[in-house]
């Protein structure tokens, strides 16, 4: 069962938080895919106050090879040189906030906890949670820190494409897609060179965490997403290990955090020519 950690706050509390002795440090993880640089505008424009920007491509991952996928894991000096850039000492509160349901925040969330850092949390409802509220906001600039965080990364969160090559491996775990189905069952493929998915995989997909609100839905609901058998640890993939995040968090939730992830999920899947690929509905 997961440890007692914060993994949601309400806006009114943070705002509360805010102004106290030692406030959360506030990230915002706003992105669109289509346009990589439309969050970061947005952020321009208006953020919560006092809140640092970090981009999906340049700080919640690392540089592109020819396989691992889209968006793979950064190393641990540069992610520890960006916690230590947006101030953020050991101990204190991380808030990730994004404008899509979590997708963006929860691959901050995740990321955290990965190189060690517990105290993270999501702001529930993202920003239009925090604006619907009339709570303040602010178009300043939050000004980088110098300095770096030593962080070792929790390889037992991760399994590797080495590892899912073997048929008899991917027969012993519990292995969730979290993409749409269509992506899932290879009917569309908007991003990557192949659809279809991972032979064994069953189709979860991310965006039933939250509801229709924004807001992710309670841990009973969270709960009965992963049932049946919903204490066996499970292996979360999606397109490229950012939305697959969102699910790892619906699984905190519930009170899970035995869970692994796929890092570069489909898209480096798909680019390994003697890769097995299963389309349709079935796992396969």
């Amino acid at each position: 069962m997961a440890e007692t950690l914060r993994l949601l706050i309400d806006p009114h509390e943070l705002n509360a938080l805010m102004a106290g002795s030692w406030p959360p440090v506030v990230a915002d993880c706003r992105f669109l895919l289509g346009d990589a640089q439309a969050g970061e505008r947005a952020y321009t424009q208006s953020h919560l106050h006092g809140a640092h920007y970090l981009h999906l491509d340049r700080d919640l991952s690392g540089p592109r090879g020819i396989t691992g996928g889209r968006h793979p894991l950064p190393d641990a000096t540069a992610f520890g040189a960006t916690l230590a850039r947006i101030g953020l000492a050991e101990g204190q509160l991380l808030v990730a906030y994004d404008d899509s349901r979590g997708a963006y925040a929860a691959r901050l969330w995740w990321l955290a906890r990965y190189f060690g850092h517990k105290e993270v949390c999501l702001l529930d409802g993202g920003w239009s949670a925090w604006c619907d509220q009339g709570l303040p906001v602010s178009a300043d600039i939050a000004l980088p820190r110098a300095g770096s965080r030593f962080l070792r990364p929790a390889t037992e969160m991760v399994v590797d494409f080495e590892a899912l090559a073997d048929p008899a491996v991917r027969r012993e775990l519990c292995l969730i897609d979290a993409r749409d189905p269509p992506r899932y069952a290879g009917v569309e493929e908007p991003i990557d060179r192949v659809g279809g998915h991972i032979p064994g995989a069953i189709n979860v997909p991310w965006g039933g965490a939250v509801g229709v609100d924004g807001r992710f839905l309670g841990p009973a609901a969270q709960h009965a997403r992963w049932e049946p058998s919903a204490a066996e640890p499970r292996v979360i993939y999606c397109g490229s290990g950012v939305t697959a995040c969102v699910n790892l968090f619906s699984r905190a939730l519930a009170g899970y955090d035995s869970d692994r992830l796929y890092p570069g999920s489909w898209s480096d899947w798909c680019s390994r020519d003697d890769a097995p690929i299963a389309t349709g509905a079935d796992p396969g």
